[in-house]
């Protein structure tokens, strides 16, 4: 019986341990999170370095011990950051599985456009919460909850200025149905609101998903701006989705409008936003997600406008880890050693 070699660059529990090695006894797991770390610290912005890895994590092991893991692995189980130069340093590498959702997070890799089969997470994230987080950041902005730093700062009150909105009956368009989209509208329609959603491919034969009254595909989403109260985006970042929210967009929203980002900032032409937010076209936003990220901090006009809520990319985290990436892992492992189809593979030219 010949060995199958399976190596996790990120952190797992004895629990996915035992749930990986079930699948084949021909599975030899190998866990090396923590491993990297050093070579992420030289390797990968500052910014990124202090975000995602513990204080003082060095890494473990030599280069040497290191390039040999990789040389082994036919499969290797990902997470965020990796390293840069991942295909050179494994030749026998057939699959590389990533527990984020988003396929955009390997761009700077030379993983992209390789002869790999990559496979993402995609759908299988903690999906809900991040609907929660969007339903927070439409309420943020819709009770006017931002004003309470700005009196803060004045310490004066101005009750007035609130003006705040009844969300039922309000229209949301969801860039993006798809696993986190699909949360978001049903979310939305439970508070009242009327949901509308735009995928890549919308065939007319398909139901429409729970909460939804319409789904449309990208060349519907023109026609649901002028009449939406709330834009969500929530789709995949890929060449035809970077700055699709341009000068041209924002103009075609709905004046005093909410928009809210839970997916990459770079489907934002973030001057274009915030010129929208300051001539007043825009109510407010709220921005999980901004331009690089993993590199800087927010653009100051951004972060620094009153009616603008950012974070760093928390929306998906919880007191619960509902997130399915090793059961979606497991489950293309099966299928690998069967030499069946995997879920989710990456297409380079549509970009996820």
């Amino acid at each position: 019986m010949r060995t199958l070699n399976v190596l996790s660059l990120t952190r797992i529990s004895a629990e996915d341990r035992a749930k990986i090695e079930a699948v084949d006894p021909a599975v030899r797991l190998t866990d090396a999170g923590g491993w990297f770390d050093g070579e992420y610290r030289e390797t990968w912005p500052a910014f990124s370095a202090n975000r995602y890895l513990a204080p003082n994590a060095a890494g473990k092991g030599t280069r040497e011990e290191r390039d040999r893991l990789l040389a082994d692995a036919e499969i290797i189980l990902g997470g965020w950051p990796f390293p840069f130069d991942l295909r050179a340093r494994a030749p026998r590498l057939k699959w590389f599985h990533q527990r984020p959702a988003g396929a955009s997070n390997l761009l700077k890799g030379d993983l992209w456009g390789s002869d790999v089969t990559v496979t993402t997470s995609r759908g299988a994230g903690n999906t809900l919460a991040i609907a929660e987080y969007a339903v927070a950041g439409i309420l943020h902005v819709a009770k006017g909850f931002y004003r309470v730093a700005i009196e803060r700062d004045a310490a004066a009150f101005d009750a007035r200025a609130y003006r705040p909105w009844l969300l039922e009956g309000k229209n949301v368009c969801v860039v993006g149905a798809g696993g986190i989209g699909l949360e978001v509208g049903r979310l939305c329609a439970a508070l009242g609101m009327r949901v509308v959603g735009t995928r890549r491919h919308r065939r007319p034969d398909q139901p429409l998903p729970p909460g939804f009254a319409e789904v449309g595909g990208a060349d519907d989403l023109d026609r649901f701006l002028p009449g939406s109260d709330i834009v969500v985006i929530c789709c995949q970042w890929t060449p035809e989705t970077t700055r699709l929210f341009n000068k041209d967009r924002f103009a075609a929203m709905k004046p005093g409008s909410i928009f809210v980002n839970v997916a990459r900032g770079e489907i934002v032409d973030e001057d274009a936003l915030a010129d929208a937010l300051e001539r007043g076209h825009l109510r407010g936003a709220a921005l999980d997600v901004y331009v690089g990220e993993f590199e800087h901090a927010p653009m100051e006009r951004l972060w620094s406008h009153p009616r603008v809520l950012i974070t760093p990319h928390i929306s998906g985290a919880s007191d619960q880890d509902r997130h399915g990436a090793i059961e979606l892992f497991r489950d293309n492992l099966r299928a690998y050693i069967n030499g069946e189809a995997l879920q989710n593979v990456i297409d380079w030219e549509r970009g996820y």
